[in-house]
């Protein structure tokens, strides 16, 4: 048995506010039992202090109570502790509030787990409960509450031994493993420890199941990337909440596919199901991904509408949301109205500023952030401001912030800030110092690194390094199909055919195939159509076959050439020429310009980076045709207006 020691009774009961306060003129012993427990009961629960609950848990010890009233004012006493702001009560003293009572309870005993969960390192409660467990099982009878802190210890230490041990010690200890809420919390700790299997296992042994069991096994095929069986589980759900639907929201968001999330959304407010800051953060990220306009105006709507208008993490992420779909005057006129911002809502504006070629105004804004007391800039911004002097070839500007950010702010450079960097120089067409920077970098270059090494090699025809960053990336991402493709475009660019034979072949022999080209344009109605390269299965294809030849000579005269180095195939010019019209973000132009007239604005969301000859052809149309026509890649967005492209050149 563990016997710990009582604690020094207190100099004095200290009664503040908001405690209720004692009757005047009656001395506390003389109070009836029940009315003492009663108020010792509010007097636990609104204590404020530390020093106050000690002040309680001596009054416990020394005053008359009904029978089995100071079991449950000590746990009280125990949770009261357990909700005090940081520093935590000592674990020590929590035990000895433990040993007040003689014999153990088993109430106070999850109660102690509970708060060595909530307060103390790690896997604290699995210690704790060893030390339990050398009390004869006759004396401290384990109740089911007892477990489920061992699960959720597991789950915070996303430790898979622990989640297993909470799941024996659950069974072994007397079948607690069949409880709906130790069962509920196993099935937590497995998910978040990714062991979607055991959780299922529980799952379906499950006797009584709740909205929370139900909800759990969502979200654990949601994370592992099954929405099939993520679908299959809330189709058969009896009974869906807010958070059910949310789970499946924020999982379609996730892996990426933005238009089931909206379709989700969408059912939430058409049966009137609740809205939160997580569900409305789906909906934004799923709005982001798919470039849709008319949705990202909706998804703001409602969120000003179910009151989340001066939310700082909504609106943080309307402000991503605008940028990404290609509205940068709507995104800052979000953050300029936010009344509160934090570093992600400066770091959101940043970004977004940088991706859309804005880089003296990402730069003032960090200026302006960073005068200000309360927000401290970050990983992200500092990445954000990189991307910015990349996006506009200001070298003397890059290497100034980086190495501010170390200096100044104590950041150091992680492999997303010095790919930043390579790209910086690579673009400039620094590539041999980019090389020299990866050869130097105190972390681990990861692919991104090497890519934009890489990607740099492919601007600049330097088949060399070209192939020392292919080297890397082959050992680090073997299944990237990108980098085989930029190897073998740049080598082709090159004349090295023989050597673009190789790299075709190994791709071959690893059974690589190139991701197509798909853009995607939303039409008037909302509806977001998608154009392959070579296309030909959109009910209009010949409109807009015909629409698009008529555009190209409109542009010829205006003295468009065919880039055709952007076709690295070794066939005739003439199918070059073929090849290039057919790509996907001309058709996607075409429509849009069908459809909506010149004069218009049309936006075009592309899976790849935008090709020269394509570059070249949106410039001259935006000329022509008097449009401005906004594409977003996978790198940047271009702002293509009066002949002109926001990125200057560098992209």
């Amino acid at each position: 048995m563990v016997h710990l020691a009582p604690p020094r009774p207190p100099p004095a009961l200290l009664l503040r506010a908001p405690q209720p306060p004692l009757p005047t003129g009656l001395p506390l012993p003389l109070l009836p039992p029940p009315a003492l427990a009663s108020l010792l009961h509010a007097a636990v629960d609104a204590s404020p202090s530390l020093r106050h609950l000690r002040s309680l848990h001596g009054l416990l010890v020394r005053v008359p109570l009904p029978p089995h009233s100071l079991p449950y004012l000590l746990s009280r006493l125990l949770r009261r502790l357990a909700a005090l702001p940081p520093p935590h009560a000592p674990l020590p003293y929590a035990l000895s509030v433990f040993s007040t009572h003689a014999p153990p309870d088993p109430f106070l005993a999850a109660a102690l787990l509970r708060f060595a969960l909530l307060t103390q390192p790690p896997l604290s409660p699995f210690r704790l409960f060893s030390r339990l467990l050398h009390i004869p099982r006759g004396e401290l009878p384990f109740l089911p509450f007892a477990f489920s802190p061992l699960a959720k210890s597991a789950a915070a230490a996303r430790s898979l031994p622990a989640a297993q041990a909470a799941h024996a010690v659950s069974i072994l200890l007397g079948g607690f493993d069949k409880h709906r809420f130790v069962e509920n919390s196993l099935i937590g700790a497995y998910v978040t420890c990714n062991d979607v299997g055991a959780a299922r296992k529980v799952f379906d042994e499950m006797v009584v199941k709740d909205v929370i069991s139900w909800t759990s096994i969502v979200v654990a095929y949601t994370r592992s990337g099954d929405m099939g069986s993520a679908e299959e589980v809330f189709a058969q759900c009896p009974l869906k909440d807010m958070v059910a639907w949310t789970a499946m929201l924020t999982g379609y968001a996730q892996n990426s596919m933005p238009a089931k999330a909206l379709e989700v959304f969408d059912r939430m407010a058409t049966i009137g199901m609740g809205i939160d800051e997580v569900s409305l953060t789906g909906a934004i990220s799923a709005c982001a991904q798919l470039g849709a306009v008319r949705r990202a105006a909706w998804v703001q709507e409602i969120a000003e509408r179910n009151g989340f208008g001066q939310n700082v993490v909504v609106g943080s992420g309307l402000v991503d949301m605008y940028a990404k779909c290609g509205l940068i005057d709507e995104a800052r006129s979000v953050f300029d109205g936010m009344q509160e911002k934090n570093v992600y809502t400066y770091s959101s504006m940043i970004v977004g500023l940088a991706s859309h070629g804005r880089a003296r105004e990402a730069i003032a804004l960090f200026k302006d952030m960073v005068r200000r007391a309360d927000v401290v800039p970050n990983h992200v911004t500092f990445i954000g401001l990189l991307t910015a002097c990349s996006h506009a070839g200001m070298v003397r500007d890059g290497r100034f912030y980086f190495a501010q950010m170390k200096d100044k702010y104590g950041i150091l450079p992680s492999p997303d800030h010095y790919t930043c960097m390579v790209d910086l120089l690579g673009r400039a067409g620094l590539v041999d110092e980019a090389l020299d920077l990866v050869k130097s970098m105190t972390v681990e270059p990861h692919g991104g690194v090497w890519g934009a090494l890489l990607g740099a090699c492919r601007i600049h025809g330097n088949t060399e390094v070209a192939k020392v960053a292919a080297e890397h990336l082959f050992k680090l991402e073997p299944e990237g199909i990108g980098n085989y493709v930029l190897l073998s475009n740049t080598l082709a660019s090159a004349g090295k055919w023989e050597e673009v034979s190789q790299v075709r072949k190994l791709m071959r022999s690893r059974g690589l195939k190139k991701d197509p080209a798909v853009s995607s344009f939303e039409g008037r109605d909302g509806l977001v159509h998608q154009f392959f390269a070579g296309d030909n299965s959109h009910p209009r294809t010949n409109e807009i076959k015909k629409a698009l030849s008529e555009l190209g000579v409109k542009l010829k005269h205006a003295g468009y050439v065919p880039v055709l180095t952007s076709i690295v195939y070794d066939v005739s010019d003439g199918e070059k020429e073929r090849l290039l019209m057919g790509h996907s973000e001309k058709l996607a132009l075409s429509f849009g310009l069908l459809t909506l007239g010149s004069r218009c604005t049309i936006r075009i969301v592309k899976n790849l980076r935008i090709c020269e000859d394509c570059h070249l052809f949106m410039r001259l149309a935006s000329r022509v045709e008097q449009a401005e026509i906004i594409v977003r890649d996978n790198m940047r967005f271009h702002h293509f207006k009066d002949g002109e492209c926001s990125c200057g050149g560098f992209w």
